[in-house]
Order: C-alpha cells, then structure tokens, then sequence
C-alpha cells in the first residue's frame, strides 16, 4: 500500500511536461522583462548621448563651424539650439512618464482610502463627493464612509483639522476604525469609543515619530489635532440616531412640504437639524462617561438626509460673503425634489461657482435619501411623496 500511494503521487510525464513548460514560460516572461527594462535605460542614456555626441562632431569636424562669418555663426547656433531642444524634450517626456505613473499610484491608494460609495445601501440612495484643498489631491482632511450592518446602516461624517494632504494620516486612522468597530459593535457609543481610542493612538505615534525623546510637545500641532465626527445609524424601520462631536448638524431635505408632523415638527422642503449641543471634537477632550444618542425621527420615503464638512458653508465668493447652503439646497430641492445625484451635482455646481471654482478648504458632500418601502405603523399616515 505504501508503494501504490507513493507511485499515485508520483507526477506523470504529461504533468511533468506541463509543469516545466510552465517554469519555462514563467523565466522567459521574467528574462522579457529585464530586457525590456534594460532597452529602456538604453534609450534613456543613449538619446542624451547621441545628441551631445552630434554637437561635438559639429564643433570640431564640421568646417563651418571653423568659420567666424555671420552665416557660419547662425547655423551654429541653429544647430545648437536645436540639441538643446532635443534634450529639454526628451528630459520632460520622462518626467510626464514618471508623473503619470505617481499620479496612478495616488489615485489608486487615495481610492483605497476614501473608496466610493455603492449607489444604494440596504434600501437607502446614495450619492457623494468631495473635494481637497490641495490642488491634484483626490483626498483631504474630509471623510464620510457608509455601512450596511446587522444593526442598520452606519455613516460616518468627519473632518480633521487643518486640509489636505497633512490631513491624510488622521483620516485613514479615523476611517479604518470605523469600518471595523461598526460590526463589532452593537450599539452607537460603543463605536464612537472605538474611534476615539483610534485617534489616542494615532495622536501618541505621531508625537513620539516627531518628538521621540520628550513624547508629545504642548507647542507641538500634534497636541492640537482634532477631528469632528458625525456618526448615524438608520435602523431597518427608518429610526435614525446620531452622535455628534463638533460636526454641523445635517439637513433633512423633502419632496415637498405639507402641515406640521405629530411632536410638532413642520414639513417644510429644506430643515436644518439643529438636535442639541455636540460633544467635543475627538482629540481636544476625553469624552463623557455617558454618551447619550440622540434620537432624530424615522427617515420616510420622500426625504433624504444632507450631511456636509463645514468648508461647504465656509466656502467664499470674491466680495467675502459665505455659500448659502440652505438656499441652494432650497432651489436645488425645488427642480430635482429629493433624488440624491441631482441635488447633489445641483449643490456642487453651485458651491464651486461660487467660490470661482476652488475652495480654500476640504469640501465633502454627502446625501441619504429614503428608497425603502416598509414603514413603521406609528409613520405611515406621515409619509410624503415617493422618490
């Protein structure tokens, strides 16, 4: 039995075959490739060289160059000139080569880190944009990430001190915690501790990277890092709840408007969601022992919710004055009712014309609208108009 297994394992000539033509194709793929590189570091140095090679044979072989006449001199300068034009554009090709290939890698790791968002979420229409302070960054000091959870769907808003690029540490340590506390975690605090345990922990690296010997230096910007975060959860039956940490309250935004909800509230198209005092920002103090969740009201058919960075609001036109966002998503609600991409490209459009197309901070946009069709009974005489 021994043997038989030992021979059943043993590899057949065809599989051997296979085997080392595939080794083979691997190493011939491996030895193109080196000579490919090999080609193009020739060419790199041999171009330079043939040219400087042509303006030394000019100088020295070419009897007109000898020549101290006008015409000999301009045709010296011609040729010259035309060398220098030759390695000025052979210089710059390599470097557009080499930035093309690090603007891909960018953009593909800034993908990774602010990845986009799906269209929809367990029944909820999605649509976002953002866009840094620092000109050919895709990713800022803002953040948002939307998760569909067993505990409903989870939405980060969020935006670190300072803008671009700087920002970018802060961002990914905030948004990497996030993505894994939301299933771990089944209630809202028990995130929003996570996050901020994340941001000590980044906080305290950072310091001992710049300051090694002392830890972390009170003059020292580390020691003034924040972030402030938004955080929602939109249960299976529409029940929002929110917890907040210095970040600008959303809008909820509806199809149109109608008489006052049960508790009060008015069914007006546009409504800032001013829903109490925030907790500090993450990284300035350790927050409360209690973290009491606000609770918004379900989220009917025919409504959205609009969650924004506060550079929407900041952003300045030329005379000085600030982006009226409750107008814009006003007139932007009016023509497109509550269908996420359109008010959203309606808002952006507007915010970028009106800060002559480049905010002076991190901008991030970001809308929630309601495609459910299941509502709880105590709602459903207070549903507005369908998407």
């Amino acid at each position: 039995m021994i043997r038989t297994k030992a021979r059943g394992n043993r590899p057949t000539p065809g599989r051997a075959r296979a085997r080392a033509r595939r080794r083979l194709g691997r190493t011939e793929a491996r030895r193109l490739g080196r000579s490919r590189q090999r080609l193009r570091r020739l060419l790199a140095l041999g171009l330079p060289t043939a040219w400087g090679a042509v303006a030394i044979t000019y100088k020295l072989a070419c009897p007109l160059a000898q020549q101290n006449g006008l015409g000999a001199r301009i045709v010296t300068c011609a040729v010259f000139f035309a060398v220098g034009t030759g390695l000025v554009l052979h210089v710059r090709r390599g470097l557009l080569r080499e930035l093309r290939q690090i603007r891909r890698v960018a953009g593909a790791a800034q993908g990774v880190l602010l990845r986009p968002l799906p269209p929809s979420v367990d029944g909820l229409n999605i649509a976002a944009a953002q866009v840094s302070a620092d000109r050919g960054a895709s990713v800022g000091g803002d953040l948002y990430e939307v998760i569909g959870t067993e505990h409903g769907v989870r939405i980060v808003m969020g935006d670190v001190r300072g803008h671009g690029l700087a920002a970018i540490g802060t961002v990914a340590a905030v948004l990497g915690s996030f993505r894994e506390a939301v299933h771990d975690e089944p209630e809202l605090p028990g995130v929003l501790r996570k996050l901020e345990r994340a941001m000590a922990r980044h906080l305290r690296e950072r310091a001992k990277a710049e300051h090694p010997s002392s830890g972390l230096d009170p003059d020292n910007p580390v020691a003034e890092e924040f972030v402030t975060v938004l955080l929602l959860e939109i249960g299976h039956d529409g029940e929002t709840r929110a917890l907040n940490c210095g970040h600008p309250w959303p809008y909820l935004l509806r199809a149109d408007g109608g008489p006052a909800e049960a508790g009060g509230r008015g069914r007006r198209r546009v409504e800032h969601l001013g829903l109490g005092d925030p907790l500090p920002p993450l990284g300035v103090f350790p927050l409360p022992a209690e973290l009491p969740v606000v609770r918004c009201g379900p989220l009917l058919p025919g409504e959205a919710l609009f969650l924004y960075t506060d550079g929407v609001e900041d952003a300045r036109d030329s005379a000085g004055r600030f982006f009226p966002l409750h107008a814009a998503l006003s007139e932007a609600t009016r023509t497109h009712p509550t269908a996420p991409q359109a008010v959203l490209g309606k808002v952006f459009t507007q915010l970028l014309a009106h800060a002559d197309g480049f905010p002076t901070d991190d901008v991030a946009l970001l809308i929630l609208a309601s495609g459910r069709t299941q509502i709880p009974a105590p709602y459903r005489e207070q549903v507005a108009t369908p998407l």
